[in-house]
Formats: C-alpha cells, structure tokens, sequence
C-alpha cells in the first residue's frame, strides 16, 4: 500500500511541477513579485493544494473515473458540469503549449540552442510516450519527479548558506522590478492554486481512477500536495533571497544552480527539462482521452493533432505565455475547487464507507483465487458487490488488472 501511496504521490508532484514551476518562473510572477508579503500567498496555496489533492484523487478512484468529464457529470449541475469540462479541455491544451515554449528556453538559456529546436525534440518524446497506457504514463511521470526535488533542494541549502543577503526592504524592492499581471498577493496565491488545479485536474482524476481503494488515492494526494506545498514555499524563499541577480532571468533556478556548480548547472537543465516533459505529457494525455471520450479508438491520431498543433502556437513566447494565460486560467479554476469540494463533503461518508467495502471485497476474490470459498463467504462477496457503486465486471477488472486492488 505504501508504494503505491508513494507513486500516487510522485505522479501528482509531477504533473504539477512543469516548466514554469520547476524553472522558477511561476513562482517569481506569482509570489516572489509581491516581496515578503508573497511568501505568505505561497503558503495558502500549499494547504489548499493539499485538501483539494485529497478530493479529486479519491473521486477520482471512488467512480473509477477514465477522465474528468465523468466525475463532473456525476457531482455537479450540467450547466457546471459542462463550464469546468471546457475550462479544463482549454486549460490542458493551453498549459501543454506552455510546456513546449518552456522546453524551448530552457535549452535555449543554457545552451544558446533555437527556441524551436528544444521544443521540437520535447514533441517528439511527448508523441511517443503518449503511445503508452495509463498505468505506464503515471509512472513515467512519477519517475522524474525525485531528481527536481534534490535539485531544489540543493538550490536552496545553497542559497542559504553561500548568501550576502541584503535587508528586506532591500529584496522587496528588487521584487517589484519582477513582471507580474496579478494585482496583489492574496490574488495570486489563490489564482495559482485555481490554475494548477485545472492543470491537474483532468490527469489526477485518470491516476486516481486507476486506484480501485479511494483511501490509497487520497491518502497519495495528501503526500503529493505536502511534497508539492514544501518545494513552493522553499522556492519562493530562495527566489526570493537572490531576486536581486536572477529576478529577470527566464528559468531563474537554472541560474542558481549554474552559479553554484557548472558542471550541476548541466544536469539541472536536463532535470528541469524532463519535468517539462512530464507536465506536457500529463496535459496532452489526458487532453486526448477526454476528446475521445465517446471513440476511445480515435485516441492516437487525436493526440497527434493536438499535440501538433501546440508546438505551432508555442512560439508566442514561454514568459509570455506564462504571464497572460495562467492567470486567466487560474480565474476559471475557482469554480472547480468550489464544485469538487462540496461534492467531497456531501460524499465524504459514502466514499469511506465504499473504500472500506473494496478492501472487503479484494480479501474475499483473494480467498477465492487462492481456494474455495465457503457458503457464508460467497453471499458477503455477492452482498458487498451488489452494495458496491460499481458494478462486478469493473470490479472483476479492476482487482484482476493493472489498478491492482490486492494492492491498492
């Protein structure tokens, strides 16, 4: 159970943290752009990140969702339901454009390549990871995950230790040289929240969906919001301590680690790189299940286009896009935290009450795969499928399949 809390976990961090996160250019317009004062709207968006990590990977699990719009439909209004399910369908092409830009300029900073020849080699591994199922996407996406964690971290023990900082008044100065287009710090802790939700929606609904115990699910979206809620606040404060000399850099935790060690300032742009890779693989994945919802046949050539089309519009510009679109994204996500999070606490009981009811039902098919079961034990097997808010053929998948219920 433990392992797979932990890839739940890793996953989650993963889709998150992309291009602009790991490269430190959302936590620069976002928080490091208000001074001290947005130290403290990194903070608020920890803990919601963390209580929403919670809900939507265990809806997910609970309807054994295959994509967003399934878990919209069942928990909300469809005058909603249809809203957030466009909101997320833009907000997923949109971000994955946003991956391709920054796959872009990270090369392009630290090796003077052309902005397309990043972005082109990064279509290429998108298009041939996306050829993978579910269950290998989530674990390639949870892979990379650790190496952006010891990375920040080493930028930020560094900063620490090897730093002649100035005073406060100082650094807030120097912040308010940094570009943003939110007016305040409260806005933008909340804005950014809303936003990665929406980035992570979609992606987090398809891991969770593939966990058969919502328990397991949830209990790996408080850890991967914890991990990503410690890695945004200490990236804001060492942004924010070194504001001064990378504040107009466009991927500023390169910059740190580059000043620090070339040599490591080498392997942090292939790191920050695959992180891009992974949100751009989550984006267009889920994207491309959603829109063929309905034709799961069509997946393939539809996630060719899709993936195509937002390497022609990432020539906009990565801080550009950054700076316009996920704000007005992160606008559109309030009203999916305000609809997954009612729907969490009117369902909460329900989905204890079923997760405990899987875990029942797993120990009873074990007993019947390993040898017979008794009269008693087949009709509280019959009684807890038929009580189940799935049907026995899902359940029979699900225990026999890749989500492994004997595990999860």
């Amino acid at each position: 159970m433990i392992g797979q809390i932990i890839k739940v976990a890793l996953a989650f961090v993963g889709i998150i943290i992309g291009a602009g996160f790991a490269s430190g250019q959302e936590v620069m317009q976002y928080f490091v752009a208000f001074g001290i004062n947005g130290l403290w709207g990194a903070v608020i968006s920890a803990v919601v990140m963390t209580v929403m990590a919670l809900i939507i990977l265990q809806l997910g699990s609970y309807f054994r969702a295959g994509e967003h719009g399934e878990v919209f439909r069942r928990v909300s209004h469809p005058v909603f339901s249809r809203l957030l399910d466009a909101g997320v369908v833009l907000t997923l092409f949109s971000t994955g454009v946003v991956m391709f830009a920054g796959a872009g300029a990270n090369l392009n900073q630290q090796w003077g390549l052309p902005l397309g020849v990043g972005a082109f080699i990064m279509v290429v591994l998108v298009l041939a990871a996306g050829m993978l199922d579910v269950d290998k996407v989530t674990t390639v996406i949870g892979a990379i995950t650790p190496f952006i964690l010891v990375f920040i971290t080493i930028a930020s023990v560094y900063t620490v230790i090897s730093g002649d900082f100035s005073g406060v008044d100082q650094l807030n100065r120097a912040s308010g040289e940094v570009s943003t287009t939110l007016p305040n710090w409260f806005v933008a802790g909340v804005n950014y929240t809303s936003f990665n939700l929406m980035v992570a929606v979609s992606m987090a609904v398809v891991i969770g969906g593939n966990m058969f115990n919502p328990r397991v699910a949830g209990r790996g979206g408080v850890v991967g919001g914890l991990i990503y809620g410690v890695l945004l606040i200490v990236s804001a404060v060492t942004l924010f301590l070194t504001v001064e000399t990378i504040g107009g850099d466009d991927v500023p935790m390169l910059s740190i680690i580059n000043e620090l060690n070339p040599v490591l300032g080498q392997v942090m742009a292939v790191v920050i790189y695959g992180m891009i890779f992974n949100t751009a693989l989550g984006m267009f994945y889920a994207l491309g299940r959603r829109l063929t919802a309905t034709s799961p046949g069509r997946f393939r050539p539809v996630y060719v286009v899709a993936v195509l089309v937002g390497f022609v519009l990432s020539f906009v510009g990565f801080r550009e896009l950054v700076g316009y679109v996920y704000p007005v994204l992160g606008y559109m996500g309030l009203l999916l935290i305000a609809v997954m999070l009612v729907a969490w606490v009117r369902a909460r009981v329900r989905i204890y009450r079923e997760s405990e009811r899987r875990m029942r039902i797993v120990d009873l098919l074990q007993i019947g795969h390993t040898g017979s079961l008794s009269s008693q034990e087949a009709a509280a097997l019959d009684r807890e499928i038929a009580e189940s808010n799935l049907d026995e053929h899902q359940i029979r998948s699900a225990v026999g399949g890749s989500g492994g219920a004997a595990t999860d």
